[in-house]
């Protein structure tokens, strides 16, 4: 059983979610716009937030910017444009999954609880550490040496996955389906992010330190050897 937010301006779509969902054992509250969404989210504690991107007050790609100026709280977002490219930036801008109306009830229970058992998975080992680095999952936290990283959301994301397989050569295409939540996409997506991220860290590809990618394999994340 989970607390869900469902921010859905269309009242009979919004009934039949708060119905199924209710079936399900979970306990359900519903706005219609991004603002009572915005305080919904601020005041009372959720699991899950279902949010449609096509409210009347504030589009939703912007409510999902602003929700995640304030919660991490897992946002599936529902949305009518079946575009690769705009379902990319939304997974780049903080949404945890997402979902192309008309969708199924069963649809929705899977990814919803997917979400939720990545989201528990992650507060029940809520700190990493790999040599110098000590990762806080659950506060988002990163320090590499005892200084904090500052990180995106999905650079931490992706930190995170990888140290918790340390010396794990993760392959790419689970990185798309469990980071970023896609089952297809440009490995020039997970080539940037490590770019950024290896920035951080001190390092580079060609001198790498924490990260190293496996050539035709993947990436794996293990604690530096002894300086020569």
């Amino acid at each position: 059983m989970a607390s869900v937010l469902v921010v859905e301006d269309d009242q009979f779509v919004r009934s039949a979610l708060i119905r199924h969902l209710s079936e399900a054992s979970h306990t359900v509250r519903s706005v219609g716009t991004a603002l009572e969404a915005l305080r919904e989210v601020a005041q009372v504690g959720f699991d899950v937030v279902i949010l449609d991107l096509g409210l009347p007050d504030l589009d939703g790609a912007e409510a999902l910017k602003m929700l995640r100026g304030i919660t991490n709280v897992p946002v599936i977002v529902a949305t009518a444009r079946d575009d690769e490219a705009e379902i990319v930036r939304l997974l780049n801008d903080g949404a945890d999954d997402y979902l192309v109306k008309p969708f199924s009830v069963e649809h929705l229970s899977a990814r919803l609880a997917a979400v939720l058992r990545r989201s528990r998975t992650a507060e029940a080992s809520p700190v990493l550490h790999v040599g110098g680095l000590r990762i806080d999952v659950q506060r988002r936290e990163a320090l590499l040496d005892g200084a904090a990283l500052d990180l995106t959301r999905r650079e931490f994301d992706l930190l995170a996955f990888l140290a918790a397989r340390p010396g794990v050569v993760v392959a790419r295409r689970e990185l798309l389906a469990e980071v970023w939540q896609q089952a297809y996409g440009d490995d020039q997506t997970i080539d940037v992010h490590l770019s950024w991220l290896r920035r951080k860290l001190g390092e580079t590809a060609a001198s790498p330190r924490y990260l190293h990618t496996v050539r035709g394999v993947g990436v794996k994340l293990e604690p530096p050897g002894p300086r020569p």
